[in-house]
């Protein structure tokens, strides 16, 4: 199977630009690699908030695990026997930007950041790594990625496993007038890296669980565990292989029906027995007061000063400072919007790092030391 758009639609850039020795998806993936939203999904949560564990999967490690999962997939399709001609290196470049606009703390740092928007999906990760790729990355110039690898990234996630399969949309998809997850992709790789998401969390946070404490291999409901394994290397591939062996011959890309009913099942036991676990819900409610407080906090810092970057300059919280470089470097995107606080601050703080965040609240709950001089005559005691 073949994508219905012209190669031209895909590979459009929003500044043309002169071909190199690096294929076009792979040169997209250089791009992501080297930005710095990139470099921050390191200290950004996967599931578990702040781990003392180097081994606990975090959000970087995540989008690997998709763009490796997403190329295996493609290359699978590709020797299956079946018409596919499926390009990895697309594949791989949006698995790699796919969560590059998540906020500090996984769902749960989106989920508040979107109440102080004022609605439940006023914030969703998707369209805003959107933002960043296009808008905010590069001090506002943006990546300069091609149409494939942003359409793939801003409709990478949908509402639940989907039962029928996927195929792309055969009318180019308007990607700054996406505030929704109606949409799907318009390639077969964005189709797939859709999927690999969910292959990648489903194994991998079982596993993280199980060194967490927070589950047993008793505790896995007993079809997915037959029919999948328990570890994560294991249902990673009987997935793939699944994936492949029902889509060889179809049009679409999905699960066969008896798998997908044990992925649904295995989803809904993460839901209730990881994501639901007592300890990340108590943590949950330390995330709800850190975003609220940090918004609030901005808000405020912005409706003073403004654009007055010298007045944040001098400030003596690093915080403070540190906002005004940022606004000052993202000048030419916030001039071209009018200057909206609240998209203002909701940029700054979805672009933090987990201990970013933590070390701002610090500082704005925690007084600095007062700096006493001693009188000359106290010195020597």
């Amino acid at each position: 199977m073949r994508n219905p758009l012209p190669d031209e639609v895909y590979l459009r850039r929003t500044k043309p630009t002169e071909p190199d020795m690096r294929a076009e998806y792979f040169r997209d993936q250089t791009k992501i690699i080297h930005s710095y939203p990139f470099r921050r999904l390191k200290h950004k949560t996967q599931v578990f908030y702040a781990p003392d564990n180097d081994h606990i999967c975090t959000r970087i490690e995540h989008v690997l695990h998709v763009a490796t999962i997403a190329a295996t997939i493609c290359r699978g399709l590709n020797l299956s026997g079946g018409d596919w001609a499926l390009d990895t290196e697309l594949a791989y470049a949006i698995g790699l930007g796919h969560d590059l606009g998540h906020a500090p703390f996984g769902h749960e740092g989106e989920k508040e950041l979107a109440a102080k928007l004022g609605a439940p999906k006023a914030f969703l990760h998707e369209m805003n790594s959107y933002r960043v790729v296009e808008h905010l990355a590069n001090h506002g110039q943006g990546l300069n990625l091609t149409y494939a690898v942003k359409d793939g990234i801003i409709c990478h996630n949908g509402e639940d496993f989907e039962l029928n399969g996927l195929k792309p949309s055969r009318t180019p998809n308007d990607l700054e007038n996406i505030h929704d997850r109606a949409y799907v992709p318009c390639t077969y790789e964005g189709c797939i890296v859709r999927l690999s998401d969910k292959i990648a969390y489903l194994g991998r946070d079982i596993e993280d669980a199980l060194t967490a404490g927070f589950i047993t291999k008793a505790d896995l409901p007993a079809r997915p565990a037959k029919e999948l394994g328990v570890s994560n290397t294991d249902i990673i591939s009987v997935l793939i292989s699944d994936i492949v062996g029902h889509s060889k011959r179809s049009e679409t890309v999905g699960f066969s029906p008896e798998k997908h009913a044990v992925v649904s099942e295995l989803g809904k036991f993460n839901y209730e027995r990881i994501y639901y676990h007592p300890k990340l819900v108590k943590y949950r409610r330390h995330i709800r007061i850190i975003i609220h407080t940090l918004f609030d906090y901005f808000t405020e810092l912005f409706a003073k000063h403004g654009r007055d970057f010298q007045a944040y300059a001098v400030m003596d919280l690093d915080v403070d400072r540190n906002f005004g470089r940022y606004i000052e470097q993202l000048q030419p995107i916030y001039d071209k919007e009018g200057w909206v606080a609240r998209t203002v601050v909701t940029d700054y703080i979805a672009g933090m790092t987990d201990s970013f965040a933590l070390d701002c609240m610090k500082q704005i709950s925690i007084p600095l030391p007062m700096h006493i001089r001693r009188p000359p005559s106290l010195l020597g005691g």
